[in-house]
């Protein structure tokens, strides 16, 4: 068959939905045995564009199934289901250690998937494709509620599900570049869980005083959460990324005010001076930044972990005290924290106390420390901007691209199953879809 008498067909199914919902390609109509490449763009919200291209070979009927079929080169390689999603880099031309992270979850991923012929690896915004489509991924699915949350002096934004509740709630906080980030607090409650992310290291919150927040501003937004007339007060988790996590287990341990159903710590560490003020906590980690390393050229290497674990008792949130089932989610190549490390500390902590069974860990190899929802883009180097300290340095995240994204999936999974568990005593609230948009 000549291409010329054929009109490639291309299809992505759903073309809307949640960000976390898997699609499938499928190319049609082509030369049996015909040489393809499948390319993914997306434009970012900041303007950085992001591609990636995956080589096939079409079977004896003219076509390709990503999802059945090995990619023979490109950004990925095997069959990769949502390879074109994890697999996306900078366009060549970009500035260097780019990140990518959803802004304005209002609006939708936009994922522009082309067919090119041959194996292409670069110029194709000079060719033409054979055919594209234009896909939609969603961190809010239909009904979620993104409410901001105007009290005191809490900065913060509660995501409420689709329907009048009552639903249970959860406190999501993140690590140390500040600023409110929605994205996965979109997306639990998109899954049935009133979410609600806070920012506790942004300036402007307490530039009033001049001091950061304490342990009360934490208390605050439980109580925020705890008292919404659409939240189940009684069934409320706390899920903290990186310093976040820090402060999870602390709530977690001796809040008097603070009582999880259950707490999921992703990339986190329990060692911390447990009685100093937030501005200690982030001077104690501090001390660490000097251990990355770089080439002549600054390009990151390595860090040299793990860093010792003190023994001194003041310096180790004592999750022996922890009351409620804790998930620790491990990169082993974490190159930021020493999380694996501070894993294998906090078990035997909790073994020693007698709950080691509410201890549950999942621990990835070669996963680095942004463990994200799935098939978020591996970064193992990003430009990172303290929210405190307004300055820009390279942090290094580790992980290896494959095991990494592999290990978002399966952390993702298990962590919807931990929350419903116990936030719902084992009954299943379902999982929104926005595939019928």
């Amino acid at each position: 068959m000549d291409m010329k008498q054929c009109f490639v067909k291309l299809s992505v199914q759903p073309p809307r939905g949640l960000v976390d919902e898997k699609f499938s390609i499928l190319v049609q109509n082509t030369p049996p045995g015909f040489q393809l490449t499948i390319h993914a763009l997306h434009k970012c919200e900041d303007g950085h564009s992001w591609e990636a291209f995956a080589h096939y070979k079409a079977n004896n009927t003219g076509t390709v199934n990503v999802s059945e079929d090995p990619s023979q080169g490109g950004t990925y390689s095997g069959v990769e289901q949502m390879g074109l999603l994890w697999s996306l880099r900078p366009v060549p031309g970009s500035k260097p250690w780019l990140r990518l992270k959803k802004k304005n979850v209002q609006t939708p991923m936009e994922i522009t998937i082309s067919v090119y012929r041959g194996h292409q690896t670069e110029g194709f915004p000079d060719q033409v494709p054979l055919a594209g489509v234009v896909v939609e991924r969603w961190y809010m699915a239909p009904g979620v509620r993104r409410v901001p949350i105007t009290e005191g002096d809490l900065t913060a934004t509660l995501f409420l599900p689709s329907g009048l509740g009552l639903f249970p709630g959860l406190l999501d906080l993140w690590g140390g570049g500040g600023q409110l980030v929605e994205y996965r607090a979109a997306l639990l409650a998109s899954h049935g869980i009133a979410s609600l992310t806070l920012d506790y290291l942004t300036p402007n919150i307490t530039m009033e005083t001049g001091k950061m927040v304490d342990d009360q501003y934490f208390e605050k937004a439980y109580r925020v959460l705890e008292q919404h007339p659409q939240v189940i007060g009684s069934r409320i988790a706390m899920l903290g990324f990186s310093l976040g996590s820090s402060f999870t287990l602390k709530m977690a341990a001796y809040s008097k005010v603070v009582k999880l159903r259950c707490a999921v710590c992703i990339g986190g560490c329990h060692v911390q001076p447990v009685d100093g003020s937030l501005e200690q906590i982030i001077n104690f980690f501090k001390q660490n930044a000097g251990k990355t390393r770089y080439t002549e050229e600054q390009q990151v290497i390595y860090r040299d972990l793990p860093l010792p674990i003190p023994t001194d008792p003041a310096f180790k949130v004592d999750v022996g005290r922890i009351q409620c089932p804790l998930l620790l989610v491990v990169g082993e190549d974490d190159q930021n924290w020493p999380a694996h490390e501070s894993a294998t500390d906090m078990k035997e902590m909790m073994e020693r106390a007698g709950n080691s069974h509410l201890l549950t860990v999942l621990s990835y190899p070669n996963a680095g420390h942004l463990i994200e929802p799935p098939y978020t883009l591996h970064s193992r180097a990003s430009l990172f901007e303290s929210g405190r300290l307004r300055r820009e340095v390279i942090a290094l995240w580790g992980g290896e691209t494959v095991a990494h994204s592999h290990a978002q999936e399966d952390a993702w999974r298990k962590t919807l199953v931990f929350l419903r568990e116990n936030l719902y005593r084992g009954t299943n609230p379902g999982a929104a879809s926005v595939s019928n948009l």
